[in-house]
């Protein structure tokens, strides 16, 4: 039988402790989910090969990796769709814990939408210990999710799920930085896919973490790769959130997203955009509307090309 659903990541190295823990506890939830998800763990960091052997996942070491030896989405996702042939595909970070109504919520938009991309917010919560989904976890997992942990803000994505007719090319970003995540939204919006926040009915939970993996111990937003990720997605006005989906799932069914005074501005600003690609006029009208935000952001990208230029 082939699988419904295929989950595909790539994690870090398994030799911290914590991260380790947060990765099992993950990886052990997918499992969970049963005969109709398969899971393709791809990349070659130390301990991936050992934990892919553990939950019988398939594993796909061969990625290719950037100067500076970070894993590359572009072969993340061709090597996981060669890996399979399950009508659905979904790229999560390797810290997500994932509950079981992620099956049916994808059945769901797929016989309401050809072409889609699901995204959502995610709950952040402090984990410490191994997770084990037995007997009645869902409930007590969402108990302590609800009564612990906090929603996370509204800007980018821990998981993309899509048909696999969808994202069949896509630049090389590098993983782990910022900016890809917000290039899928932009991407599906510009092709006219149904792009549907489903933070109203998918309750996914992200495990908290420290920098540590990352140069210098810096937050992935400030590393200069991000740059890099922002100048292949276009530049910044391509750097799409959920407020910028075009749907949300509301008990079962798509909604346009609701026509606040602020979705009418930025829809307003993206229109030259999305409609015939003009970043151009998009920039100045951004510009127009935001003028503080532009003097801000344009200090950041000059702080950033600083930073590459010592790097290089």
């Amino acid at each position: 039988m082939t699988p419904l659903l295929t989950l595909f990541t790539a994690p870090k190295p398994f030799t911290d402790p914590h991260t380790s823990l947060i990765q099992h506890n993950a990886l052990r939830s997918w499992k969970a989910l049963g005969e109709e998800v398969e899971v393709v763990v791809i990349g070659n960091e130390e301990g991936i090969a050992e934990a892919t052997k553990e939950y019988a996942f398939t594993h796909r070491p061969d990625v290719k990796v950037n100067h500076l030896g970070t894993p590359l989405i572009s072969s993340i996702f061709n090597l996981a769709r060669e890996a399979n042939k399950s009508p659905f595909l979904a790229y999560v970070n390797a810290d997500i814990i994932l509950f079981p109504d992620l099956i049916t919520i994808t059945q769901n938009v797929a016989s309401q939408a050809e072409k889609f991309l699901m995204v959502g917010q995610r709950w952040d919560l402090e984990v410490t210990e191994p997770l084990y989904f037995e007997g009645d976890w869902v409930q007590a997992l969402k108990q302590r999710m609800r009564k612990n942990g906090s929603l996370h803000t509204r800007t980018g994505s821990d998981y993309f799920v899509f048909p696999r007719s969808c994202f069949e090319t896509i630049p090389d970003f590098t993983v782990g930085r910022a900016g890809w995540d917000n290039w899928m939204i932009y991407q599906a919006r510009t092709q006219g896919w149904h792009t549907v926040d489903c933070s109203l009915g998918l309750d996914i939970i992200h495990q908290n973490h420290d920098y540590r993996h990352l140069p210098e111990g810096k937050p992935h937003y400030r590393l200069p790769e991000t740059g890099e990720n922002i100048r292949l997605a276009g530049g910044n006005r391509t750097i799409f959130v959920l407020d910028d989906a075009s749907h949300r799932l509301v008990k079962g069914k798509l909604k346009k997203m609701p026509l606040t005074w602020s979705r009418f501005w930025r829809e307003l600003q993206n229109a030259p955009l999305l409609k015939s690609g003009n970043y151009a006029l998009t920039q100045k009208l951004f510009q127009l509307l935001h003028p503080k935000k532009a003097n801000i952001e344009k200090s950041k990208d000059e702080v950033m090309r600083t930073s590459e230029l010592n790097q290089n």
